[in-house]
């Protein structure tokens, strides 16, 4: 496995731990308010067990590219870009937030060219 691969999928896992440090975390602070535009403390309130679970399993993601990385098993890694990749699009359309594309997403789709690549 090449080096530029194994920086990609660890950035790509290390975005989807901080993304569960949010959800789980800090979904009723102001960081968590401001970073994903809730209407207000009280709405984080209401949905902070809604957002732990989506913590939850951004770090299974997260978890996943580890394993793949730690095995060198790029079909793993593959499959869960992929997924990611479906997260991404799904999330910026159910959200009508095209930034969730790009931040969750991209980062995903450069990491699977590399394999494909290779």
């Amino acid at each position: 496995m090449n080096t530029i691969l194994i920086i990609l999928v660890a950035f790509v896992a290390l975005e989807h731990f901080y993304f569960l440090i949010l959800e789980m975390f800090l979904w009723t602070t102001p960081k968590g308010i401001k970073t994903f535009g809730l209407e207000n403390a009280e709405f984080a309130e209401k949905t902070k067990v809604l957002a732990a679970n989506q913590g939850l399993y951004n770090g299974f993601l997260a978890a996943g590219l580890i394993f793949g990385l730690l095995s060198e098993a790029t079909c793993f890694i593959a499959f869960f870009l992929i997924c990611i990749v479906i997260a991404g699009i799904y999330g910026a359309y159910s959200t009508k937030k095209a930034k969730l594309f790009y931040v969750q997403s991209i980062p995903a789709i450069i990491t699977l060219l590399v394999i494909l690549l290779n």
